[in-house]
């Protein structure tokens, strides 16, 4: 019970951190101040609610005495008991209070976090409204059986008449109910997914939890979780809270009602409803693990269906369809093999779930068959029983109705703020080989620097030491596996070194290029800007860059350069790594890191762009294999293999001998 009671406590924790930040800051102290403001909120709508009927019955008194005295009698009657025996004084003082509570955090409901407050009341003045309503029909229930009974016409009609105007008055309310419910969510649903998205891409968290390495990290598909899981979470969390509001004002509404009619009926379905719920609790926690291995399963199958769609010609070049079919097909495997167990589950509680809602049915006619057969209670009254009955039943069966929707919201809240954590609250020890040692400076330098693997020993190269001088270029070359690419990381700054110090211009200054260029999504200005402001370069300053790397008769293919394409896809390789250049002049580096940068392209081609680099007096670091690099290089670093490493002058180094 000590576990069960943790468990809730952890997910109640993870629920507020996810919910809170939307509607008041978050801090870990804060949490009674939120429940606060949520009581005052319902100490408001209450005073405004209460003083919009009094408002409405004293206007329609005044305006249609008969017309209200006739059919409006109950709701004026009740009216007067409030005020006359203070209720109405105190209805009134806590919307003075709530009102205070609200008026002292102003200034923490900046920045529209008073819009999401002024949706809620909105949601919850409805559905009181709605719930009033209810409370009212439960009486006309019993008046319109009494009068059919007794063959009452004049009666009969006048309560039908009431009871349409009742479902008139409800369906508007019903509607804008669920127009300003779905509103709210997609404004939480943007604001939370901005949120994480912002978290995501600070401090290169995307980077560094790299969540494709499954076996490296805990955050899978971050794709799924900005995207499905936060409107999952945004639409059920809303849902929810709301649905347990409204059977809260529905059992607090007809409770008393149905004791008024049978106290024995009351205390039955208080007893029945308590011990399905707990057995459908019980019941339902293997749902919730099922659930969130199905959410991982499916995007992962996902995912494995994307991969296709993006290499799609290099999977063709290979011929390789049926090795992508094998490793979709298991994805999928473990999609149904998990999905079959869902169906078993949710059968069985399917089945629960059903025969503990037909066996409510009896309830109601076992309790009160003997005083109606007895004569101490009328038709009318067992017919207003009956609906206060199906009303309450309603509202404690909130968690038998929705076992399923409710095991599916805690999968995706355990998703979702896992998620979060971990890319709010990065471990600086666990992610430190991430975390780089970089002094500013006008020059790139390494001094004393070890290049190792993150979160591993291996260590790659030791005590590396060198300066590029401005225009100045750096050949780097040796044997496959030797940590050239791992030290072009860590001088751009995504590894850390345990050791050493690395002097940079920083970022903005110096600009890394791989042997496959990024392509971004968008248009072929953005891909040369990126990651620029466009506004920052005319029609003419692009075009004039195209033609310096070669590619003027790209413009010939797509003059427009707004158009939109999978570039990609539509540009060999050969074009991709000369638009890299041409990005590279945009964003003017004082320092270039280049990949086999040039690998595609031909001889030719290749001196045009580092003669682009030399005319532009920019530093460089290469990576390459081809004799040819050297001409262009002042200096050759020569990583062993072995943790050693030496600098040699580049018109003295020999690639044969090597």
């Amino acid at each position: 019970m000590t576990h069960q009671l943790q468990n809730l406590r952890n997910q109640a924790a993870k629920l507020r951190r996810l919910s809170q930040p939307y509607f008041f800051p978050y801090t870990e102290d804060n949490g009674w101040q939120f429940l606060g403001l949520l009581v005052s909120l319902l100490f408001c709508v209450a005073g405004i609610v209460l003083f919009l009927v009094t408002g409405l019955m004293n206007g329609l008194s005044w305006l249609f005495p008969e017309l209200s005295g006739q059919y409006l009698g109950g709701v004026q009657s009740s009216l007067g008991m409030l005020w006359s025996r203070g209720w109405g004084a105190g209805i009134s003082a806590l919307f003075v209070l709530g009102a205070v509570v609200f008026a002292s955090v102003r200034g923490q409901l900046r920045h529209r976090r008073w819009l999401p407050w002024l949706f809620l009341g909105l949601i919850i003045l409805m559905l009181l409204s709605v719930n009033g309503i209810n409370a009212g029909i439960t009486f006309l229930a019993r008046d319109l059986t009494n009068a059919l009974i007794a063959r009452d016409g004049d009666a009969s009609y006048r309560n039908l008449w009431i009871y349409g105007a009742c479902f008139a008055v409800a369906l508007p309310i019903r509607s804008l109910q669920f127009y300003f419910t779905q509103k709210l969510g997609l404004f939480w649903r943007e604001w939370l997914s901005l949120s994480l998205v912002d978290d995501y891409l600070r401090d290169r968290a995307y980077y560094v939890l790299n969540p494709n390495d499954e076996a490296a990290t805990n955050v899978d598909n971050p794709d799924q979780r900005i995207s499905e899981d936060v409107r999952d979470f945004t639409a059920q969390a809303l849902g929810f809270a709301l649905n347990i509001f409204d059977s809260i004002l529905t059992f607090s509404l007809n409770i008393l009602i149905l004791y008024s009619v049978s106290e024995g009926l009351t205390f039955a379905l208080l007893a029945y409803a308590t011990g399905v719920s707990v057995l459908m609790i019980v019941a339902g926690r293997k749902l919730v693990r099922l659930n969130n291995f199905q959410l991982r399963f499916e995007a992962d199958y996902r995912y494995g269906l994307v991969r296709v769609r993006d290499n799609a010609e290099s999977i063709a070049f290979y011929a390789g369809e049926q090795q992508e079919a094998k490793e979709v097909t298991r994805r999928l495997a473990t999609v149904v093999e998990n999905f079959n167990l869902l169906i078993v589950w949710e059968v069985l509680l399917r089945v629960l779930q059903r025969s503990s809602i037909y066996a409510s049915n009896f309830i109601p006619y076992l309790i009160l068959a003997a005083p109606i057969l007895a004569g101490e209670m009328d038709y009318g009254g067992f017919a207003q029983a009956n609906v206060a009955y199906n009303l309450v039943e309603g509202s404690l069966f909130f968690i038998i109705y929705n076992i399923e929707a409710l095991a599916r919201f805690s999968a995706s809240i355990n998703r979702l703020e896992g998620f979060q954590s971990n890319i709010s609250n990065l471990d600086p020890e666990e992610w430190s080989d991430y975390v780089p040692r970089i002094v500013p400076s006008e020059r790139l330098a390494l001094q004393g620097v070890t290049v190792k693997t993150p979160r591993t020993d291996n260590v790659l190269v030791r005590d590396l030491s060198f300066s590029l001088g401005n225009a100045e270029g750096l050949l780097v070359v040796g044997p496959s596996g030797c940590g050239k690419t791992s030290l072009l990381r860590v001088v751009s700054g995504l590894w850390g070194s345990p050791t050493g110090t690395v002097y940079s211009p920083g970022q903005g200054d110096l600009l890394f290029i791989p042997q496959k260029p990024y392509m971004a999504l968008g248009s072929l200005r953005e891909q040369l800007c990126y990651p620029l402001d466009q506004a920052r370069f005319s029609n003419e300053q692009l075009r004039a860059v195209l033609d310096q790397v070669m590619l003027g008769k790209l413009l010939q293919r797509y003059p427009d350069l707004d158009i939109k394409q999978d570039w990609p896809r539509l540009l060999s390789l050969g074009e991709q790594q000369r638009l890299a250049f041409a990005r590279l002049l945009l964003n003017s580096p004082k320092v270039v890191v280049l990949d086999e940068a040039t690998s595609a392209l031909d001889v030719e081609t290749e001196s045009r762009l580092y003669s682009l680099l030399r005319d532009r007096e920019v530093a460089f670091i290469s990576v390459g294999h081809r004799p040819t690099l050297k001409d262009f290089h002042d200096t050759v670093l020569e990583l062993s293999g072995d943790h050693d490493w030496r600098l040699i002058p580049a018109t003295s180094y020999d690639f044969g001998r090597s």
